[in-house]
């Protein structure tokens, strides 16, 4: 529960600064430099960004849970402070994904898509480990194992058409939360994807719709995106 919630505040209180720092630079005369708490880490000119401190925390963080297997409040402030570093990390996600600054860049909306991934993954995790049962089922039910086996094998498959029909976080939470990878895996596949090159024929009716609802879709998740992580500069 620690890290969950220290993923979200982490999230939170990062983008109201990073927001705060993007408005105040923007209102500044050219060449001033900015006073107070929140603002650009430099040392020696070089602009440290905050995954930095965030790579920083997971490996000490993972360090010493492989070293002294903390135990009890140890072990939630180690879950906690491991919440922070991945917050911290993932929130500029985009960046080392194409290795240069594309933070308030609409390539920078990625960032806030893993955000949202990882905190829904965490939260199914919190939600219990075994979601469709198969830990609790009786020792004796042999009939049931093999029905939820076979679901898990259709919903690790509806995950890979998922990937295939270029969905990668419907593919990812639909991993944790049976049934999301399903909605994916049935529905048309984006422009461009693996699958629409292959089954999509060039100017089919398929093509077209898969095109409509690409840009439908952008539209309504851009604007869910911009209002949690802030819009992308002109």
């Amino acid at each position: 529960m620690w890290l969950l919630v220290a993923f979200v505040v982490t999230t939170v209180l990062t983008r109201a600064a990073t927001r705060y720092i993007r408005h105040r630079a923007d209102r500044a005369p050219a060449g001033a430099r900015p006073r107070g708490p929140i603002r650009d880490i430099l040392i020696n000119g070089v602009h440290i960004h905050h995954q930095v401190w965030g790579i920083l925390l997971i490996l000490v963080v993972g360090l010493l849970q492989v070293a002294y297997r903390p135990t009890g409040v140890a072990a939630d402030l180690a879950a906690a402070a491991f919440g922070v570093g991945a917050a911290l990390t993932l929130d500029q996600f985009a960046m080392w994904l194409h290795l240069e600054d594309v933070y308030w860049a609409p390539r920078g909306r990625t960032s806030v898509t893993a955000l949202i991934t990882t905190a829904i993954i965490a939260l199914a995790l919190l939600l219990g480990t075994d979601p469709l049962g198969l830990a609790s089922t009786p020792r004796g039910s042999g009939a049931v194992r093999w029905a939820v086996s076979g679901v898990l094998v259709v919903n690790v498959l509806a995950a890979v058409v998922c990937l295939l029909k270029g969905k990668p976080w419907l593919a990812v939470v639909g991993m944790f939360v049976p049934g999301i990878a399903w909605v994916g895996a049935v529905r048309l596949a984006r422009p461009r994807s693996p699958w629409a090159q292959r089954r999509y024929a060039a100017g089919s009716e398929r093509e077209r719709l898969a095109q409509a609802r690409q840009r439908r879709h952008e539209s309504r998740w851009n604007a869910v995106v911009d209002f949690i992580g802030g819009p992308p500069s002109r």
